[in-house]
């Protein structure tokens, strides 16, 4: 009888798990998708690109909002406000590199955000390891990064930049990999906040790859 009810907890838990997966990455689609379009809009439309305060205060607030929604349906519209918003930020930047010539680096860093994004997934559904260790290591690297970001506004300095850049994408593989972690071993069951992670270290890590593609370019 005991074992019954352990098999039967299990099944309950990995239908829990798959149900949340599926959600995840079919929400994450979508947004991406809306991301895209949003991101194509703007640049379309030639939209300014925000200043850090508005950058702050859109990503902040909205990620507050989303977290606070994220167990109602409005969690739903809250993530595509928020997504909207980044791809938002995205079409000006993109159009700075069109416009110098540097199309080809979008495609580039596209290809190497897919790249990063099916790597992380993989090692984390081949060997099923529990990478909840990564959270200490992540927020150690989070002050680091918030440090930087401090001195960057009053160092102008390309090793800096580089570095910056080079270490986001290194905490936003990290959040691929302790998020996916974390939703195969139960310890996530919002698909919301898990989509909202995932498309965040997408984002970073995108933004981050162009910005060093672009660097090398220069130099």
């Amino acid at each position: 009888m005991q074992s019954q009810i352990i098999i039967n907890t299990k099944k309950e838990s990995l239908l829990t798990t798959n149900k949340v997966l599926r959600n995840t990455y079919f929400l994450l689609a979508l947004t991406l998708a809306f991301s895209a379009f949003i991101a194509f809009v703007s640049m379309s439309l030639n939209l300014p690109r925000p200043n850090i305060i508005v950058m702050l205060v859109g990503f902040y607030g909205l990620l507050f909002l989303n977290n606070s929604l994220a167990n109602s349906g409005w969690g739903i519209l809250s993530t595509f406000a928020l997504t909207g918003f980044l791809g938002y930020t995205l079409g000006p930047i993109l159009n700075a590199y069109v416009g110098a010539g540097l199309g080809d680096l979008i495609v580039l860093a596209l290809g190497g955000t897919a790249a990063v994004f099916f790597a992380c997934s993989a090692y984390v559904f081949t060997t099923k390891k529990d990478l909840s260790f990564l959270s200490g290591m992540m927020f150690s690297l989070f002050i680091v990064l918030l440090i930087g970001m401090i001195a960057s506004i009053f160092f102008n300095m390309t090793a800096l930049h580089v570095a910056l850049s080079a270490l986001f994408i290194l905490f936003s593989s990290m959040g691929i990999l302790y998020e996916t972690s974390n939703i195969i071993h139960g310890g996530e069951t919002n698909y919301i906040r898990a989509t909202v992670n995932l498309y965040v270290s997408l984002y970073n890590i995108f933004v981050s790859l162009l910005n060093l593609l672009g660097i090398m370019r220069d130099e």
